[in-house]
């Protein structure tokens, strides 16, 4: 009985050990624009696919010269899928909705732009300038997927979100007036190697209106 006993205490201890084994680190993005660098932590673990899709592109180099064509000031900040010339540039098949994994439009979040189907998302992103609760997915519907957190640059996100923006035709109300290029997109870590910890971006206080315009991907 006692070497029973013994034999199902090692088996728990292992199974425990398992659970509170370390989670492998997370992609570290650079994303070059006009206005400086952003610093972005993806979250593989939670957004498996969405990361996969994003970090295809990075390789590809496919967001090297795009731009932030929509940027809404208390909103977000969009980007990566058409380039200086406003031409929309030619992505790879959808990726599926993973909006329900826990991740929120949180301050500082990336995510990914898509149409009014959920699982419509290709190359298109954005970057939360506040608490966005309005595109998180709920018990019946799916919102739009948050994929990772800016760690660094949270200062130039927000210079990003302050550019004067004008309307043209086919393209959408809050297109920069200055172009805000994305000059590129690269990994800097392996994370199979990283031992990185995240940094944590705190949300300011504001006291501008709530723009609450729908987010779709244009």
């Amino acid at each position: 009985m006692n070497y029973f006993l013994r034999t199902i205490l090692i088996i728990f201890i292992f199974i425990a050990s398992i659970g509170v084994t370390q989670a492998a680190p997370k992609a570290i993005i650079k994303i070059e624009t006009s206005l400086g660098n952003i610093i972005v932590e993806l979250d593989h673990q939670r957004a498996p696919a969405t990361v996969k899709n994003f970090l295809y592109y990075t390789k590809k180099k496919f967001y090297n010269g795009t731009i932030f064509h929509r940027v809404i000031p208390n909103f977000m900040i969009q980007g990566g899928g058409f380039d200086v010339g406003l031409s929309k540039k030619s992505t790879r098949s959808p990726i599926r909705n993973e909006g329900k994994n826990g991740l929120t439009n949180s301050y500082g979040t990336i995510a990914m732009a898509r149409t009014n189907d959920p699982d419509s998302a290709t190359s298109q992103f954005y970057i939360n300038t506040k608490e966005n609760t309005d595109l998180n997915s709920t018990f019946d519907k799916y919102g739009y997927t948050v994929f990772g957190n800016v760690i660094e640059g949270m200062d130039i996100v927000m210079k990003i979100s302050d550019v004067p923006t004008q309307k043209i035709m086919n393209i959408g109300d809050y297109v920069p007036s200055k172009p805000v290029i994305i000059k590129s997109v690269t990994q800097l870590n392996d994370p199979k190697k990283s031992t990185e910890k995240p940094k944590e971006v705190k949300t300011p206080q504001s006291n501008s209106k709530t723009n609450n315009s729908k987010y779709k991907e244009k």
